[in-house]
C-alpha cells in the first residue's frame, strides 16, 4: 500500500488515504519518494488559484529512488536516486515541442497538477522526463532544487547576463537563485516584505549585496529584476529599479493583477517578461550547474501527515527558504 495527501476540494485541507501501489507501464517508473517539497505552486493548487484535475496529490519537487522499472523505462535501474520535477510529460508533436519549447506545450501534463505528485510514499513519473541528482547533495537539500531551483533558473536565464540582478520575494526560489548569481560573479539585491529584518539578514548571509524593503529603490539601478512573490504591485515597483533596456521576469504560475502605471516606467526599451514551465534541458543544465555550484539549501521539514501545516506556514510567510515533506 501507499500513503498520500489528496486534494479533493480547492480551499479545504489534504486527506490523508491509502491506496494499492500503481505498477508503472510505458516509460513510467515506480518511486519510492525519500522527500517532496512543498511550492508555493503547490499552495496556489491547494487554494483554487490554478485549477488542478481533481481529486489530485500534490507535489513536484519529488527525490526519490526507483523501486519498479516500467517496461520502457531503459536510463534509470532498480535503487537509482531521481528527481522528479513539474514537467510530467509533453505531446512531442504542436508546434512548439517542434521548435524547443516543449515547457509551452499544447497538451502537457505537469506532476502534483494534472498526475499525482509526491505528497506520498511512492509516486508514477515517466523515465523521460526524471532528472538525475548530483551527490553532493542530501534528499532533502536536493527536494527544492526541483523546482525552486529549476524554474528559478528559467527565470535567471530569461533576465539576461547583466551584473545587477534583483530578487523580489526572497522564499525557496530566491535564497537558491542568490547563490547561482553570486557564483556567476553577479550582484545581488534582495527585496522583502517592509521591515522583514530577518530575511534581510539570510539574503545578506547568502551574498546578496544589499537588501531591503520591496518599496525601497536600490542604491544603484538594476539591469533586471525577478519577481519570485505572487504579488502584481511588484511589477511597477521593479520596472522603477531597473535601467533603461531592463528586464523585469515575472517567475510565478500566478500573480495577482498588475495595476496600471505610467508609461514613461516601461519606456526606454525596459520589458515585461512571465517564466512559464521548464524543458528538460533547463533541468539538465541546471543540475549541472548545481554538481558544481555549493548550494546551501535552508530547509524545514515536516512529516508527510503534516503537510496541511506545512501549506499554512508557507501561506503565512513563516517559512524560512523551503519547507520539506519527510514520508
Amino acid at each position: 500500500m501507499m500513503r498520500a495527501m489528496e486534494l479533493r476540494q480547492p480551499g479545504e485541507r489534504l486527506v490523508f488515504v491509502e491506496r494499492a501501489l500503481p505498477m508503472p507501464q510505458g516509460f513510467d517508473l515506480l518511486i519510492e519518494v525519500a522527500a517532496c517539497g512543498v511550492c508555493r505552486t503547490d499552495l496556489h493548487v491547494v487554494d483554487g488559484d490554478i485549477h488542478a484535475q481533481l481529486p489530485i496529490v500534490p507535489g513536484h519537487e519529488i527525490v526519490g529512488r526507483v523501486a519498479v522499472v516500467g517496461p520502457g523505462a531503459s536510463d534509470f535501474r532498480i535503487g537509482d536516486r531521481v528527481g522528479v520535477p513539474w514537467l510530467a510529460w509533453t505531446c512531442g508533436e504542436c508546434s512548439y515541442c517542434r521548435s524547443g519549447q516543449e515547457n509551452l506545450c499544447d497538451r502537457p501534463a505537469f506532476t502534483g497538477f494534472s498526475r499525482d505528485g509526491g505528497y506520498a510514499s511512492h509516486v508514477l513519473a515517466d523515465s523521460r522526463y526524471c532528472l538525475r541528482i548530483p551527490d553532493r547533495y542530501s534528499d532533502v537539500e536536493a527536494a527544492p532544487l526541483l523546482c525552486a531551483g529549476l524554474i528559478g533558473y528559467r527565470a535567471l536565464k530569461l533576465a539576461g547576463d547583466g551584473s545587477k540582478i534583483g530578487f523580489y520575494g526572497f522564499g525557496a526560489a530566491a535564497h537558491l537563485l542568490a547563490q547561482v548569481a553570486g557564483f556567476q560573479g553577479r550582484d545581488v539585491f534582495a527585496f522583502t516584505r517592509a521591515g522583514d529584518d530577518e530575511t534581510q539578514q539570510f539574503a545578506r548571509s547568502l551574498g546578496c549585496r544589499w537588501a531591503g524593503g520591496s518599496a525601497e529603490l536600490p542604491p544603484e539601478q538594476l539591469d533586471a529584476a525577478i519577481i519570485f512573490a505572487p504579488v502584481g504591485e511588484l511589477v511597477p515597483l521593479a520596472l522603477k529599479a531597473v535601467r533603461k533596456g531592463g528586464r523585469v521576469v515575472c517567475a510565478g504560475i500566478h500573480m495577482s493583477d498588475i495595476p496600471s502605471f505610467p508609461y514613461r516606467d516601461l519606456w526606454e526599451e525596459r520589458s515585461i517578461l512571465s517564466v512559464a514551465n521548464l524543458t528538460r534541458e533547463d533541468g539538465r543544465e541546471f543540475m549541472k550547474l548545481a554538481a558544481r555550484t555549493p548550494l546551501r539549501s535552508q530547509t524545514r521539514t515536516y512529516r508527510l501527515a503534516d503537510a496541511n501545516e506545512a501549506l499554512s506556514a508557507l501561506r503565512d510567510g513563516m517559512v524560512e527558504g523551503a519547507a520539506v515533506l519527510l514520508p
